[in-house]
């Protein structure tokens, strides 16, 4: 079980860490506490030796994890087992996105996470429906959807009204 939240939080320290981050003289092993010390017990030997950019990359997943209530670290590992079954391809598609997304004004940023805590709000069939319905949709059926979560989902962070997406019992006619 450690070893699997080890390799969590190697995700979260890769994904959720500034790519080109300045050089800084590394934290000693023996400057951690307690709980880092345990969660990140299988770099002990080689601790010092890290650069200080994964050091630190490492001590902000052991902080995410340490954080996180059981159902977090349930979604966390769920998340993880999926990362590690893409392709090299795939998860070097995933980190651009995300470096683009860093990139972002926070504004947008803010936007997007709201939009995404929204779907993650819904029951589960409710969004395994509204992928479904994703994949089906041609291009423009897709692109007017993003204009109308675009817009709802602007600078006020508001999640859109519960009738924005298609619904299930009539075909999807985007608004022109």
């Amino acid at each position: 079980m450690r070893g699997l939240a080890l390799t969590i939080i190697l995700l979260f320290g890769w994904s959720l860490a500034a790519w080109a981050q300045a050089e800084s003289p590394g934290v000693p092993w023996s400057q951690l506490n307690l709980q880092e010390q345990q969660l990140l017990q299988k770099f002990n030997q080689d601790w010092d030796q890290l650069p200080a950019d994964r050091q630190e990359r490492l001590r902000n997943g052991a902080r995410q994890w340490a954080n996180m209530n059981p159902d977090e670290r349930t979604e966390a590992r769920q998340r993880f087992q999926e990362w590690r079954q893409m392709s090299p391809d795939d998860q070097q598609r995933l980190r651009d996105r995300f470096q683009r997304f860093r990139e972002l004004p926070q504004e947008k940023r803010e936007a997007i996470r709201n939009a995404r805590q929204w779907f993650r709000s819904l029951p589960p069939e409710e969004r395994h429906e509204m992928r479904q319905r994703w994949k089906n949709m041609t291009p423009d059926e897709r692109r007017t959807l993003r204009r109308q979560f675009k817009k709802n989902f602007g600078a006020d962070g508001s999640a859109p009204p519960s009738n924005q997406f298609p619904h299930r019992d009539r075909p999807f006619r985007p608004n022109r």
